[in-house]
């Protein structure tokens, strides 16, 4: 019989006492989680991530799953030949392309993370934007300024789509039958098209149709930090713009705020940026007082 004293085990009583609150507080809201980076590509965190949505779902939160695939869609396009090009972090997506985007994303990938949630104890469904109308893309329009003649030139990325409208009719449906939505971040635009959006774009737009408690962006960094080095915990879209300004934050870490902030104006309660490397990362940031990442709310 185990030591009801063993330091071990009281410790996880504690842990379990601490996470109450936090418990009562989400029963029944939605958690929206982009998935996708280092974590996607190492079994041991694949595994890790699909335990913590499990373990989401299971205490009464709705877990969304949106998820990437650059790195796959790139390996994929090498491997048959295609030329990649990119333009301001985005990939130029002839139909050539466009097609690789889809077979990737909607097959083998979403069906991967299908798996490990299937692996780890849950009910999951795969689909993509495309399923039950669920979001409508436009075209991204893009321009940039020649540096000689100062003219404003409009870039063509093809077949690179933004969500101009989202149906969250079949997610409730899913996710009230007691399964998790896993979603591949490929629409039909109005125009009969497919397109291939931004997995944290996607995933912003759904969480603001959702009106989700949280928005969790996985990425490769431990989240937003000063120029010391250190992790801001939390921020403000006023906040955000200052760090901006002054060169704090750069690179791609200001799309992924830039999502942040449109999906926190338009109905997410918040948003997070923390690390996908680090294991259960979402469960620290949520039931814990310590947090694990950058907060974004307004």
């Amino acid at each position: 019989m185990n030591n009801p004293h063993d330091p071990a085990i009281l410790a996880k009583a504690e842990t379990l006492v601490e996470a109450l609150p936090y418990l009562q507080r989400y029963a029944g809201q939605t958690f929206v989680v982009k998935y996708g980076g280092h974590a996607m590509g190492d079994p041991d965190l694949a595994h890790d991530f699909a335990e913590d949505v499990v373990l989401l779902k299971a205490v009464g939160i709705n877990p969304v799953v949106v998820h990437g695939g650059g790195p796959q869609i790139g390996a994929m396009l090498k491997k048959l030949g295609v030329e990649s090009r990119f333009v301001d972090g985005l990939r130029v997506t002839d139909k050539a392309t466009a097609e690789v985007a889809e077979m990737v994303l909607s097959g083998a990938i979403n069906k991967e993370i299908v798996r490990w949630i299937s692996g780890a104890g849950g009910k999951a469904i795969g689909i993509s934007g495309k399923d039950g109308g669920l979001v409508t893309a436009k075209k991204v329009e893009r321009t940039t300024r020649d540096p000689d003649s100062q003219i404003e030139q409009v870039i063509d990325l093809g077949f690179v789509g933004e969500p101009e409208r989202v149906d969250t009719k079949v997610i409730k449906t899913i996710s009230d039958a007691g399964m998790i939505p896993v979603i591949a971040p490929i629409a039909v635009g109005a125009d009969g098209e497919t397109y291939n959006i931004n997995a944290d774009t996607m995933a912003g737009a759904i969480a603001a149709a959702l009106g989700a408690a949280r928005l969790f962006l996985l990425t490769d960094v431990a989240g937003v930090l000063d120029k010391d080095k250190k992790l801001l915990t939390d921020l403000r879209p006023a906040d955000i713009a200052r760090l901006q300004q002054d060169g704090t934050i750069s690179g791609g870490m200001i799309p992924k705020l830039e999502t942040c902030v449109h999906a926190v104006e338009a109905g997410c309660e918040a948003a997070v940026v923390l690390d996908g490397r680090v294991p259960h990362a979402m469960l620290i940031e949520v039931f814990t007082s310590r947090g694990a990442g950058t907060l974004i709310r307004v």
